[in-house]
């Protein structure tokens, strides 16, 4: 897989209906897991969307989630961008570059769905996802 750079929108409960919305709007395939799938049954958020992707036949990309009921849903600040891809390399100097002189919200590591992943709000108050996928093969 190359690097791919794609906005990654937040939901206050909502993802999956939205995500439909906007899968039925722009075609192509959606998936989805919940927060439940990732060994968080136990929790309010069970049922809720931890990760969407749809892929359009374009070649579009738009992600998104709902925003965990331990954090706060801020309309018009529900957007960020997503960079991911397998380039191990080149996503941790993104990560690097990013997360220097912001705020790390979620540390650069493994993550339960295996890849490595971090979060962080830049400098300038934007918000980055940076996965790091196992390569293809």
């Amino acid at each position: 897989m190359v690097s791919r750079l794609n906005p990654y929108l937040s939901f206050p409960g909502n993802a999956r209906q939205a995500m439909e919305f906007y899968r039925d709007g722009f075609g192509g395939n959606l998936s989805m897991a919940t927060f439940g799938d990732f060994d968080m049954q136990d929790t309010p958020d069970a049922d809720k969307i931890m990760h969407s992707a749809l892929e359009t036949d374009l070649g579009f990309t738009l992600m998104g989630a709902d925003v965990p009921s331990d954090q706060e849903y801020k309309p018009g600040n529900n957007i960020g961008v997503s960079v991911s891809g397998d380039d191990a390399e080149a996503l941790r100097d993104y990560w690097a570059r990013l997360s220097e002189g912001g705020t790390v919200v979620v540390p650069m590591e493994r993550q339960l769905w295996g890849d490595e992943f971090g979060m962080c709000v830049d400098r300038f108050g934007v918000e980055w996802m940076v996965d790091i996928g196992s390569p293809q093969g």
